[in-house]
């Protein structure tokens, strides 16, 4: 049997609408469609066999939830997720094994790293973004609950950028190992290269090395900032090394000088002073 598992939320609610062209990965397979609104998603992998298999149609948030709610699950048949999300940053990290807008995830879903934010505990798959992606999510929230579609993530920050940011100082801790930052306009912890709607932000993280990278963005005025923004999304930002610095660990702390939002795989935390990632894998020698 194929389960196929609907976020109807997703995609501006019409995710639901890819089902058929979905399963017709699967030809000749019976499948029975669920909505994961409500749905005690732990109980149905538990019961499943080797000879099923579960179909995700939804994106990165749909992707995080299942990650979450499946947490040291041994799966017992294979994985999927179907294109159908608004972002689909983990579908650009993994773009090579992406056949008929679809992949096999079971392997991007052990050794996931975890956040600790005010006293919670997450596993997320693409990244935490902390600083102005997190108030731009903040913002993006608001504008959803008030009815607006076709949110340009992008757009919201650039104006942000230009007045409503206001810029904290960071420590960052890696692996033991402190570093301080003034103006700091994001402060990332990457287990892909890609969030924020195809931002990427650490062009040289490898989600299946152990390893995360802390993307600090910081010590820059808003003209150069304004500058450099758009070159985020081709990963060439990282030439600007005054104002870009990536550090590699396996544990990283952010602390900022005052309150802001946090975003986790697009899901927002409001009013973080600070959070902590660590990752579980062991690194490549």
């Amino acid at each position: 049997m194929l389960y196929v598992l609907v976020n109807p939320l997703a995609l501006n609610g019409k995710a639901e609408e890819n089902v058929a062209e979905a399963v017709k990965n699967f030809e000749g397979m019976e499948y029975k469609k669920l909505s994961l609104i409500d749905l005690d998603v732990r109980k149905i992998i538990s019961e499943l066999s080797d000879e099923d298999k579960v179909l995700l149609i939804g994106g990165d948030g749909t992707l995080n939830r299942f990650a979450n709610d499946t947490a040291d699950m041994d799966y017992p048949c294979d994985i999927y997720l179907y294109k159908s999300g608004t972002g689909n940053d983990f579908m650009k990290d993994v773009e090579d094994k992406v056949k008929n807008n679809m992949v096999k995830i079971n392997e991007y879903l052990t050794d996931l790293p975890s956040i600790t934010v005010k006293g919670k505990t997450y596993r997320y798959i693409n990244g935490i973004g902390y600083g102005i992606d997190g108030m731009c999510c903040e913002v993006a929230d608001k504008m959803k609950a008030e009815g607006k579609e076709n949110i340009n993530y992008a757009g919201i920050s650039i104006k942000l950028l230009i007045h409503g940011y206001k810029c904290p100082d960071a420590k960052v801790t890696v692996d033991g190992k402190v570093y301080n930052f003034k103006k700091v306009w994001l402060a990332s912890a990457m287990k892909g290269r890609f969030y924020g709607g195809g931002l990427n932000i650490a062009p040289s993280q490898d989600r299946k090395s152990g390893k995360l990278t802390a993307a600090i963005v910081h010590s820059s005025g808003k003209l150069k900032t304004l500058i450099v923004f758009p070159q985020i999304f081709k990963g060439q930002h990282v030439k600007h090394k005054k104002m870009f610095t990536a550090i590699e660990g396996r544990e990283i702390t952010v602390e900022f000088t005052h309150p802001m939002a946090l975003q986790i795989d697009g899901e927002t935390v409001l009013g973080v002073t600070s959070y902590t990632v660590k990752s579980p894998a062991k690194v490549k020698a």
